[in-house]
């Protein structure tokens, strides 16, 4: 059997081995779609396979939808040559439930794959086309928070963004370019309305999103390449609106365990591929079952039904305590726990530590006891009913290959989102003790410890990158294992960066208790565990 449209039609064979198919007609969905387009979509990785373009699927199988999703790939375009043209743009969905067990479909609600290419004619005419089109609704993106840089960390412009706001919007390189330009071919040819929809996993996404369009847009006039009246449509979000989103849900590279068990039921040509620009995927795409996306409701030429597919349509400060919800509370703040215990105690998957008695007590103590009597409560998901899905099924989750020291990567860019504002919340109410705290403390102090780049058995470690590395571990140079005093003093300034903790410890009355925990964790080999089991008993 094959994935593609051709294969669809051993329908027996698909369902013999419990794969379900699509409901709808494929070629009268393309059909559909490349007449009267709805919905095109940038980043034509899992997240998307996997997780988005399902929720059309249950839609067009539910005959609430005609058209499909048109993808577009603006950074890796041998993801199109690869993988989506030759499965007709279907994706096997494997989903991997916390008991060993698989549920399989074939996705097949993206019509098409086009390459967001300016320099190739036939490619870029198709994408024009689209937005020059009254019926598109949206325009979704899931890219990576970096794709919408228009600058480097010391804040200055990027030579290719540089380049295409001198150069116009003819051959545009950058996404936020590509985004532009189309978005002027859309104001030139029809001026409809039209949702610009960020759905990264990142904080205020569709400011994000808006903010650089409109960087490259202003600096564009700045150049005399587009007029005025081009920049006010794009500013005004009666006419092009970008909600903000929050999306919820683990794709992690495609699994070899997965695709022996798909070739074994007779399934051909699954294995992945490794592009010239390092991307690892597969015709199929396996991921968690969990999965959420919360979207800002703000669609001023209409909609896909997205609420009947599962998704929470509702108002940005939902949106925005959704997100606060998941990163400073229910998810983030445990994994990070996880991922500098778990380095140091030698563990090299999550779903592993949560086998650890002492990691699993601790990250519930950080998730229960401590984060949410300040939550923030969206009100469309309760927050206990998410914490106990993170515990009890996806960090155990065996299928997820998610390892300490990915996770571990930029905490010191993480911490005051993710224990920083629970913090605060500690401090700014009169009814809450925050010297009462101990567990997130003790993942304060971890993660100092898991910075001297020594194990708990006392070999030398490995430390994921971290744009403070070099600075953090020299203010701790000092500090040897198995010696406590030659960690007299050196934490202050450290402890003391509100840039690290959002708050200052020593003015919250926290330092101390994050200094002694640290001593006991240097005490010597096996003071991680020791200290562990002192205090997550």
């Amino acid at each position: 059997m094959k994935l593609n449209y051709n294969g669809l039609q051993e329908k027996s064979s698909w369902e013999k081995i419990g794969v379900v198919l699509p409901k709808y007609d494929w070629r009268e969905m393309c059909e559909s779609t490349a007449k009267t387009p709805v919905w095109i979509h940038f980043g034509a990785g899992n997240i998307f396979r996997g997780f988005i373009a399902g929720l059309q699927q249950k839609l067009l199988d539910e005959e609430l939808a005609q058209s499909g999703i048109i993808a577009a790939e603006t950074f890796d375009f041998e993801i199109i040559d690869k993988i989506y043209d030759p499965h007709d743009s279907m994706t096997l969905m494997v989903s991997l439930k916390p008991d060993g067990s698989t549920d399989k479909s074939i996705i097949a609600s993206i019509a098409c794959g086009v390459r967001a290419d300016s320099s190739d004619k036939s490619e870029w005419e198709k994408l024009r086309k689209i937005f020059a089109s009254p019926s598109l609704q949206m325009v979704s993106y899931t890219i990576t928070e970096k794709g919408y840089a228009l600058r480097d960390m010391k804040g200055n412009i990027l030579p290719v963004a540089e380049n295409d706001i001198a150069s116009g919007p003819t051959s545009p390189k950058h996404a936020m370019s590509v985004t532009a330009s189309l978005l002027l071919e859309r104001f030139n040819s029809c001026k409809a309305p039209l949702a610009v929809v960020s759905m990264d996993n990142c904080s205020r996404n569709g400011e994000k999103l808006r903010g650089s369009v409109l960087e490259i847009a202003e600096g564009w006039k700045k150049n005399g390449h587009v007029s005025n009246d081009f920049v006010e449509w794009l500013s005004d979000e009666k006419c092009v609106s970008f909600p903000w989103s929050m999306i919820d849900k683990i794709t992690p590279r495609p699994a070899d365990s997965v695709r022996k068990e798909l070739e074994a039921l007779g399934i051909e040509d699954m294995n992945p591929v490794i592009t010239s620009r390092n991307t690892y995927i597969a015709p199929f795409v396996n991921a968690e079952v969990p999965q959420y996306l919360v979207v800002e409701d703000r669609f001023p030429n209409g909609r896909p039904a997205l609420e009947k597919a599962g998704v929470y349509m509702t108002d940005r400060d939902t949106v925005n305590n959704t997100e606060r919800m998941k990163v400073t509370t229910c998810l983030n703040p445990l994994h990070t726990a996880l991922a500098v215990y778990g380095c140091l105690l030698g563990y090299e998957k999550i779903a592993d530590e949560m086998n650890d008695t002492q990691l699993t007590t601790l990250v519930e103590r950080i998730g229960y006891t401590e984060g949410l009597p300040v939550v923030t409560d969206p009100g469309i998901i309760k927050p206990r009913a998410f914490i106990d899905e993170v515990i009890t099924q996806r960090l155990p989750n065996p299928f997820m290959p998610d390892t300490p020291q990915r996770i571990a990567t930029d905490t010191s860019q993480k911490i005051p989102v993710r224990f920083g504002e629970t913090l605060k919340s500690y401090r700014d109410n009169t009814n809450m003790d925050i010297s009462s705290l101990t567990a997130i403390p003790l993942a304060l102090a971890g993660w100092l410890r898991y910075l001297l780049g020594v194990d708990d058995e006392g070999h030398e470690m490995s430390v994921s990158s971290d744009p403070m590395l070099s600075q953090l571990q020299g203010e701790l140079s000092a500090v040897k294992l198995g010696h406590t005093e030659t960690a007299e003093g050196v934490l202050k300034p450290i402890l003391s960066n509100e840039n690290i903790f959002g708050v200052n410890l020593y003015d919250v009355g926290l330092a101390e208790k994050v200094e002694g925990m640290f001593r006991e964790l240097i005490a010597g080999p096996g003071a991680v565990r020791e200290t562990l089991k002192k205090y997550c008993a």
